[in-house]
């Protein structure tokens, strides 16, 4: 009787310890990745002498490794001081290298251009930076 009881007993804790050490495994699911780093042209940070428009371009580079799932670029222009977009864009990508032309400002108004690059794999994975320019 107690030979019946027992097969029991070792077969459900086998089955909890093999299931306990595949549930570890993460099933091939890796959310490791690399902080996203960035470069600009026009540089993050800095303040753009008053320049000839009416386009302005920006050039957002991922120096790190690309997410496996790449990243989503998002690009929004106010007047310094306003929480008011007169350009607001975004695009999800797997290339580093990407273009933007920035448009729809006021003449001789200082501006601010925000740049938030987001892991499509890992939301809580982002880079942000902005830089002010003007048009004359």
């Amino acid at each position: 009787m107690r030979q019946r009881i027992a097969i029991p007993y070792i077969l459900a804790i086998s089955i909890f310890a093999l299931s306990s050490f595949l549930s570890g495994c993460g099933g091939g699911k890796n959310t490791d990745e690399a902080n996203i780093s960035v470069t600009t042209n026009p540089a993050s940070g800095s303040t753009q002498a008053p320049a000839v428009g009416p386009t302005f371009p920006l050039n957002v580079k991922i120096t790190s490794a690309m997410p496996a799932k790449g990243v989503t670029i998002s690009v929004k222009a106010t007047p310094d001081g306003s929480s008011t977009a007169f350009f607001n864009t975004s695009q999800s990508t797997t290339t580093a290298s990407n273009d933007f032309t920035v448009s729809g400002q006021q003449v001789a108004v200082v501006n601010v251009v925000y740049i938030t690059v987001t892991s499509n794999s890992k939301a809580s994975n982002t880079w942000s930076g902005s830089y002010r320019y003007s048009a004359k």
